[in-house]
């Protein structure tokens, strides 16, 4: 495999307007999560930019940064028009599209992302974390994965993603962590479907992939890590990324 992390990123947040340059101990949230990328050490890391003042920051920053079209409708379809502009001659064969409100993520998540491709017959591969609270499964916002361990195994075929607790009777329940790695040929693909009727139900899109015959396999990670989505999350993101509490917070990477 030669990966590429592309991670998408815009302006118009709801919850928290000009989410990725928000402060983060001097630095805009969108470098940190590109200073996750580059910690992986997996491959190279770019944003893809719906607005230009997040191209300036990136690119101040000292990375790579590509400005797509502002209209295009999800983070997937944004990752897909930056890879033709990056690397047009194809030589990246997968794409980790790693969400840009993450900057908490550990940068070992991102290896791990990739280890079901190992199995050729998957087009996309994810992450799971075990729920561990009554509330976590009750909560519309934590999207669940019906998918299994058994018998130790490190990945697992994802059957089916939900917002309710699936599935159901005793047993674990799987945390969806929304980072996904993707065959070059798969993320083609899956911008090129329709909507479909699961995802449009469910709001996920990664049920357009299932509905259309697409493999998606799930790789195990302790916790989930939490996204930044409104200024109690940003504090929360500040602590975790103080100097005492994260060692390369300051912009140097690991």
């Amino acid at each position: 495999m030669n990966p590429i992390v592309v991670i998408p990123s815009r302006m118009a947040a709801t919850r928290l307007p000009g989410k990725p340059l928000a402060d983060i101990h001097g630095r805009p949230m969108i470098v940190h999560v590109l200073d996750r990328g580059r910690e992986a050490e997996i491959g190279p890391v770019a944003v893809a930019c719906a607005d230009p003042e997040i191209v300036d920051a990136v690119r101040a920053a000292g990375g790579t940064a590509v400005l797509t079209d502002p209209s295009l409708p999800r983070g997937s379809d944004r990752v897909h028009a930056a890879l033709a502009i990056l690397d047009p001659q194809g030589r990246h064969d997968v794409v980790v599209n790693l969400q840009g409100d993450l900057p908490t993520i550990p940068p070992d998540y991102l290896r791990a992302v990739l280890s079901p491709l190992a199995d050729p017959a998957i087009d996309i591969s994810t992450l799971v974390a075990p729920i561990t609270t009554p509330e976590e499964a009750a909560a519309a916002s934590v999207v669940k994965a019906a998918c299994a361990f058994d018998g130790g195994r490190a990945v697992s075929p994802a059957l089916y993603f939900s917002r309710a607790a699936i599935p159901s009777g005793e047993g674990p329940l799987w945390h969806h962590i929304g980072i996904y790695a993707f065959r070059r040929q798969a993320l083609a693909r899956f911008v090129a479907l329709p909507e479909s009727p699961l995802e449009r139900r469910e709001s996920l899109e990664q049920l357009r992939a299932l509905e259309a015959g697409m493999r998606i396999s799930c790789a195990r990670v302790e916790h989930a890590p939490f996204g930044v989505d409104t200024p109690a999350d940003l504090e929360r993101a500040r602590i975790a990324l103080s100097p005492e509490n994260w060692p390369t917070a300051s912009g140097t990477t690991a």
